[in-house]
Order: structure tokens, then C-alpha cells, then sequence
């Protein structure tokens, strides 16, 4: 009787080799520009021709995107969920304010400085923040932006209190382009600004960097476990978003000519979600659908019924938690999905 010697199975190099292969292939695909892709930025470009005469409206939509990106990074994809990311905002349009308005108007060098400021708020805060979970993170939240409302409120020799930021002077871009009447140079100057944001955004969320955000997100205690340092992740993230959040209230201060306490608002923050949430959260391109619709829908709903807008723009939000799940892109990607699935 012979006795056959049970053989140990060794991992097939060449099998690694090749899902190795595949999946070094399947993440260079997310960096690769997609054609439609394209879509939001030939729209931007047509609504530039299309209607001249809601330009103002435009170049606030389109600084807006930016604001929402922001907090995408945050709740889309490292999973910290914020209810006073207008703190950061603020202190972006109150930044560039008060330099237009004590002599430095240049509006590049006033957006640069604007963001680091927001950086620096937000680096600061976030370490303190962010050693919290939950509910209580929540809370924090708040209450940074409840701080920073109160100063502005209190320093109204500076900031001019409940009355606004008066006095403030906006050079021309780079010294050729002045603001006009109609918001023509706002609105590229915008766009410019959003495609720069929207870049870094993009190789940020599709990068090793980005990656670990979304394994926090899913899951914090795997992440600890394979040495990811969590904690310092989640501050480069929440200080990235806030120079973006300072970069779109350093934009809506430039082309308005005019701070005030709303920037520092809850109800900034909480609109700023519910776009999230109309477009999509952690899709990147959540925020190019969701700022259009809102804002679009408010400026309609605001002329037809003044008092009740906010009604009907809470039936929309009430729609989509019934039918939308994912917001509008979760339409689309369902749609596409079914189409495949018959084809």
C-alpha cells in the first residue's frame, strides 16, 4: 500500500501576474478623460451664448460647483459628514472681501490668499473637530460655524456687522479683464476657476490618496488595521476642502461686490447639502447636476410663488428619497445600466 504525500498548492505567479495586470488597468482607466466628460463644460460654454442675460445667475451657479465639490470630498468620499462647512466658505468671501475693500483688489492673488486662509481655519478646526464621531462631529461643526458668525457679527467695524461688507474695489483680471454690467468677464472668470478646481478634484479623488478615503468611509477600523494613518488623512482632506470652500466664497465675494452674515450660515450649509443630494453624492459629478437644478428651480420657484418656494423645493427632495435613490446621476447610472442589461 502506498501512501501518497498530500502536495501543498503554491499561488500561481502568472494568475497574480495577471490580476495584478488587470487592476493597475482598471485604475488607469479612472484617470482617463472621458467624452462625456466633455458634457458640462460644452453646456457652460453654450449657456454663455444662449443667455447673456442670466450671466450673473451663471458665474453663481458655477461658483457654487465649487462649494459643493468641497463638501463632496468630505461626505462623498471620506465619509466626514458636516453641517458647518459654511464657516469655511465664509471665511473665503470675507478674506477676499476685506482685502478688495482695504486696497488689494486684485481678484488672483486675493482667491490664492482667500484659500489658504480657508486652509489654515480649516487645518485648525479640523484637528480639533475631527477627533470626535458622530453626532458630536456633527455638533462641532456647528459650532465652529455658529464662532465664526458671532466674530464677523461682532467685528462690524471690520466686516460691517448685519449690514455687509460695504467699499469693496475689484480690480480688472489680470489687469485687462474689469468686472462688467452684464457678469460676461465674471462668468469665464468663474469657469476658468471651476475647470482648475474641478482638475485637482479629480486627481485627488482618483489617486492612492483618494483610494483611502473611500476605505475609511467603508471601513475605519480595516484601514487602521493595514497601517493607514486614518487621522491624518481625514485633516488633508478636511483642509483641502476648505480651500476649496474659501475659493468659492472668495468668487461669489469678487463678482457680487458684497459679503454679508449669510455666507456663514446654516442655511448656506444646509443648501449646499440638499444640492449634494440632488445630484449625487460621491460621484464627482453630483455637483455640476445638483447647484444647476437648485439654484435654477429656486430663481423660478422664487418669482412664481415668493413666500412658498421652499415648498416645492422640499416635494423635489421628498421625490427623490422616494424614487431617486443616488440623486440624479443614480438615474442616469440605472438607466445606462438597463439599457446594457437588454442590450
Amino acid at each position: 500500500m502506498t501512501s501518497e504525500t498530500p502536495t501543498t498548492s503554491k499561488p500561481n505567479t502568472a494568475t497574480r501576474d495577471v490580476a495584478a495586470t488587470a487592476a493597475m488597468d482598471a485604475f488607469a482607466r479612472t484617470h482617463r478623460l472621458s467624452p462625456l466628460e466633455a458634457l458640462p463644460w460644452l453646456a457652460a460654454v453654450a449657456a454663455y451664448f444662449v443667455f447673456p442675460d442670466y450671466l450673473a445667475l451663471g458665474s453663481q451657479i458655477l461658483a457654487t460647483i465649487i462649494f459643493a465639490l468641497s463638501v463632496d470630498l468630505l461626505i462623498g468620499y471620506a465619509g466626514i459628514v458636516t453641517l458647518g462647512h459654511a464657516a469655511l466658505f465664509g471665511t473665503g468671501a470675507y478674506t477676499a472681501g476685506l482685502l478688495a475693500a482695504n486696497g488689494w483688489g486684485d481678484p488672483v492673488s486675493g482667491l490664492l490668499i482667500a484659500a489658504l486662509v480657508s486652509a489654515l481655519v480649516g487645518c485648525v478646526s479640523g484637528a480639533l473637530i475631527l477627533r470626535t464621531h458622530g453626532l458630536t462631529l456633527l455638533m462641532q461643526t456647528l459650532v465652529v460655524a455658529a464662532l465664526l458668525y458671532e466674530v464677523a457679527n461682532k467685528a462690524g467695524y471690520y466686516t460691517g456687522g448685519g449690514d455687509g461688507l460695504q467699499g469693496m474695489e475689484v480690480w480688472p483680471v489680470f489687469g485687462l479683464y474689469r468686472f462688467d454690467m452684464l457678469g460676461k468677464v465674471a462668468y469665464l472668470y468663474c469657469l476658468t476657476v471651476l475647470c482648475v478646481c474641478w482638475l485637482v478634484m479629480r486627481i485627488v479623488v482618483n489617486s492612492a490618496f483618494g483610494r483611502s478615503l473611500m476605505g475609511i468611509r467603508e471601513n475605519v477600523a480595516r484601514m487602521h488595521a493595514i497601517g493607514t494613518p486614518v487621522e491624518r488623512r481625514k485633516l488633508m482632506a478636511y483642509t483641502l476642502s476648505a480651500a476649496l470652500a474659501g475659493i468659492s466664497g472668495a468668487l461669489i465675494a469678487q463678482t457680487t461686490g458684497f459679503v454679508g452674515l449669510g455666507v456663514l450660515s446654516l442655511e448656506r450649509s444646509g443648501s449646499i447639502l440638499i444640492m449634494l443630494i440632488i445630484g449625487g453624492v460621491g460621484q464627482l459629478y453630483g455637483a455640476f447636476i445638483g447647484v444647476p437644478l437648485y439654484m435654477i428651480a429656486q430663481d423660478r420657484f422664487a418669482t412664481i410663488a415668493p413666500v412658498f418656494w421652499y415648498f416645492w423645493i422640499g416635494l423635489f427632495m421628498v421625490f427623490l428619497v422616494l424614487f431617486a435613490r443616488g440623486g440624479a446621476l443614480g438615474i442616469l447610472h440605472r438607466f445606462v445600466r438597463r439599457k446594457e442589461g437588454g442590450a
